[in-house]
């Protein structure tokens, strides 16, 4: 287990003798039984909620289409964004979740939307103390005094579904709890019965809905959020994660350590870790931090959690994040993690060597394996059909008209072959976004080239023999393809370096064809 620098003596964490972690496989079996039953789409509203929901998120698209669709284009969408934005916040817990999770969905959700429910992220007002209090006493079984010396009235965050407060033992330990807002375990299921009846509703209706497709994403959701509602799958969440850090020798990395005995399926009191926060740019430089060397680490271990054991935080953004001042990452909040079944990981496995290879068909055929398109799909139909097989086409090379148009046919092609998004591939892909914007915030100078070669040849090296054995592939003929990396961004073997402010000045060329095209 990875310690901080401020070392918590009196806590001795081994998790074979944390009594709470003896039901928790238990609870993940039967979180995913209750799952089908509740996003099993419905012919009748399911109950008063419904109506409620349907009163806000009508109203947000009803106001839409009456002063907001006439605007067209970029304006249109921002406009819709809003509206189900404040719908969300009004709905409470479950939809302001769904917000937060779409925020951090760059290049999964439509650019408007997520902009927009960015806002999500910290503007939950938090539960009263008394509340708090009441929750805390009742799931520990004690009054909050002969517990905790002191206990902060004021929360350091409140979320939608818990807020935290500082605190400290009666040892003297400094310590955070994480406390579960009342009545929200319930709430949230009858909202996922709720998005289920909804959610077919909106496919194709409007426009910001194309690329998201609703079931899909109220499935992936529901999975999601479904065990973030026990704290106890949490803290074992944090165990399993630093366990995998620890294997791998990945030192990099601070998990906060649950307590050994103070956790329920509502309270959750852990290890106090003290650093700043993962964007302030004034604290690298005042503590001498190499921010080059916190992104390369954040990449090399969050894929090596995911190729390796498959298991990673799902939840990757920067509230969530914290640098200590030797440099190091505190990862903070698990309640989403990915987790990945052995032949969903070997998919996986080979969906990035394939990439490294630049090898499409095997590309695809892992994504098929991911769950990402159907069993039977013919993938060699598919790569005719996206073209992809061919030489790569530079988008900035393209009119706004043909950027509008092969977009459309891609996205009408893969809605054609059934694609879907399944869970852990979207919290990768999430995460991968977080760390790109990570790039563009604490390293816009690195050449993503010559990062994308160390850390393939950092696997190669390190991992190669092993994973190559996993997947049925012999180690020699694994060969790290820079033109193949160079096509993935869209362009040739004459461009020899690519930072993170060109890339921005290529996407930002990109983004204006499509604004200026409507």
């Amino acid at each position: 287990m990875t310690d901080s620098p401020r070392t918590l003596d009196p806590w001795n964490v081994d998790p074979d003798t944390m009594r709470w972690r003896r039901g928790v496989p238990g609870l993940r079996r039967a979180t995913r039984r209750r799952l089908p039953s509740l996003i099993a789409p419905s012919r009748r509203p399911p109950g008063r909620r419904a109506v409620t929901v349907v009163r806000h998120v009508g109203g947000a698209l009803a106001a839409w289409a009456v002063t907001g669709r006439r605007r067209g284009g970029t304006d249109s969408k921002a406009d819709l964004s809003r509206r189900l934005r404040e719908a969300a916040e009004t709905l409470g817990p479950t939809y302001i979740k769904l917000g937060q999770i779409i925020s951090s969905g760059e290049g999964i959700f439509p650019a408007e939307l997520v902009a927009e429910f960015v806002k999500c992220r910290d503007q939950v007002p938090p539960e009263g103390f008394h509340i708090v209090r009441a929750v805390v006493e009742r799931d520990l079984g004690a009054p909050l005094e002969s517990v905790f010396s002191s206990f902060d009235r004021t929360p350091i965050a409140a979320a939608s579904i818990a807020q935290v407060h500082g605190a400290t033992l009666r040892d003297g330990t400094e310590v955070v709890v994480k406390v579960q807002r009342p009545s929200v375990d319930e709430l949230v299921h009858d909202d996922l019965r709720v998005m289920a009846w909804l959610a077919p509703m909106l496919v194709g209706r409007i426009p910001i809905t194309a690329l998201a497709n609703p079931p899909a994403l109220v499935e992936v959701f529901a999975h999601t959020i479904g065990e973030e509602l026990d704290f106890r799958v949490e803290a074992d969440n944090m165990l399993d994660v630093a366990r995998v850090f620890a294997e791998l020798g990945q030192d990099q990395f601070v998990i906060p350590r649950p307590h050994p005995e103070l956790v329920t399926r509502r309270v959750l009191v852990m290890e106090r870790i003290h650093g700043f926060n993962f964007d302030d740019l004034d604290s690298y430089d005042h503590h001498g931090v190499d921010t080059h060397a916190v992104v390369r680490a954040g990449m090399i271990g969050f894929m090596e959690g995911a190729l390796i054991h498959g298991v990673f935080h799902g939840d990757l953004h920067g509230g969530n994040l914290y640098v200590l001042p030797d440099g190091r990452t505190a990862l903070l909040d698990f309640g989403i993690t990915g987790r990945m079944s052995e032949p969903r990981r070997l998919a996986f496995v080979r969906l990035l060597i394939s990439g490294m290879m630049n090898d499409p068909m095997g590309q695809l055929a892992a994504l098929r394996d991911l769950g990402a398109l159907p069993e039977d799909t013919d993938l060699q139909v598919v790569a005719d059909d996206l073209g992809i097989l061919g030489d790569p086409v530079d988008p900035t090379t393209m009119t706004a008209d043909e950027l509008v148009a092969e977009l459309q046919r891609v996205i009408k092609a893969l809605l054609g072959y059934g694609a879907r998004m399944p869970k852990e591939l979207m919290l990768f892909v999430k995460n991968m976004v977080f760390l790109d914007g990570a790039i563009a915030r604490l390293a816009p100078d690195l050449d993503l080239f010559a990062e994308i070669a160390h850390i393939a040849a950092y696997f190669a090296t390190t991992h190669g023999e092993n994973l190559a054995s996993q997947v049925g592939m012999n180690p020699e003929d694994y060969e790290f393809d820079p033109d193949g990396v160079r096509a993935a961004f869209g362009v040739d073997d004459t461009v020899e370096t690519m930072t993170y402010r060109d890339l921005q000045a290529r996407r930002e060329l990109i983004r204006d064809r499509l604004r200026a095209r409507g």
